[in-house]
């Protein structure tokens, strides 16, 4: 499935509570040098998972605080054509991927950026990097039409929306494998925390995997390996079953509800899936009062748990991430620079121990 070994290495979520970008990136660097990601700063409006990734879709309108895609417009018909009209180019050929609508700006992520500028200068230290999209059902569920009806259930407006997905999460894979091979592309899925409530009672299997299947195929054919992040509980083997390179979610909180479903996990480890481990958790609280002692305890705890279920402990080790449990948008800055100091600390530890 993949040409780079995750072996325990530390790698880290998209958001960060800073206010200056080159400063995010900077400190992302020092703490991750190996496998560095681009930051996400949601101070800004624009760098919400909705907005930020929204540019390029057809109908985008905003009325005071709220953004919604406005179908009923008069020129709604002519930028819906349009907007496939691109697709369709990049796809055949005809229309070069960075020249069309599709790509990411400096003012759509000024963190990409300085990312990309940042890796080109530390390429020999590199192994991989790590870029991340809002995941289709979160954008779609999370965006509505002009009567307020969320994205996913008008067909038309779903399929636009997992199309601009697709070509962006494409876009940053390709401008990363040209700095280091095998690039890691996650989609940011916290809405299918939602799977299986009333909120989301229509939504099938079958439409989730038909979404991020179409999501992860442009992300493989520029030579990049899918990931899909939850950080909370949800019906884990929808995930396993999309095909999924690496699976991301917060093993400080949820771990005993992933192991429920040990086939799915074991047949995942077996085809050679990576198990990102978010370990270290993101929470004020938590953040004050956990130590990389305890939180190497608690990820070894683990690893015998799934040593138990039928996991080698070597494949375990070698398949693995370490991350945090979800962004650290939410915290001070002072927080987040705990959380990535206790992310590499607890990586490091672990790999000095079983490597």
């Amino acid at each position: 499935m993949n040409s780079f070994e995750a072996d325990c290495r530390p790698v880290l979520i998209g958001s960060l509570p800073h206010l200056e970008h080159g400063a995010a990136v900077k400190l992302i660097f020092d703490y991750t040098p190996q496998i560095p990601i681009w930051p996400q700063l949601p101070h800004y409006r624009n760098e919400g998972m909705m907005l930020q990734f929204l540019p390029g879709l057809p109908g985008i309108t905003q009325k005071e605080d709220r953004v919604f895609i406005d179908s009923s417009g008069a020129d709604f018909e002519t930028e819906f054509l349009a907007f496939f009209e691109d697709y369709l180019g990049v796809v055949e050929g005809a229309v070069d991927l960075e020249d069309s609508r599709f790509v990411m700006t400096p003012d759509d992520a000024p963190g990409f950026e300085l990312f990309l500028e940042e890796a080109r200068q530390r390429q020999a230290g590199l192994i991989t990097l790590k870029g991340q999209i809002t995941g289709p059902i979160t954008f779609c569920t999370g965006l509505a039409d002009q009567q307020g009806r969320a994205l996913f259930y008008d067909e038309q407006l779903r399929d636009a929306a997992v199309k601009l997905l697709a070509m962006r999460a494409r876009y940053q894979t390709r401008l990363m494998a040209r700095i280091k091979e095998r690039p890691l592309l996650f989609f940011d899925e916290p809405g299918l925390a939602g799977f299986g409530s009333s909120a989301f009672i229509t939504i099938t299997p079958g439409d989730i995997n038909t979404c991020l299947s179409e999501v992860y195929e442009g992300v493989r054919e520029e030579g990049g390996l899918t990931g899909v992040h939850v950080c909370a509980n949800t019906e884990w083997p929808v995930i396993f079953d999309t095909g999924v390179d690496v699976v991301s979610f917060d093993a400080y909180s949820f771990f005993d509800k992933l192991t429920l479903f040990s086939d799915h996990l074991i047949a995942f480890f077996n085809r050679g899936g990576i198990l990102a481990s978010g370990i270290v958790p993101t929470t004020a609280e938590l953040i004050e009062r956990e130590t990389t002692e305890n939180l190497v305890d608690r990820w070894i705890g683990q690893l015998e748990e799934l040593e138990e279920l039928g996991v080698p402990k070597e494949q375990v080790v070698k398949q693995t991430l370490i991350t945090p449990s979800c962004g650290t948008g939410t915290v001070t800055e002072q927080q987040a620079s705990r959380v990535l100091e206790m992310t590499r600390d607890v990586s490091a530890v672990i790999r000095e121990r079983f490597l």
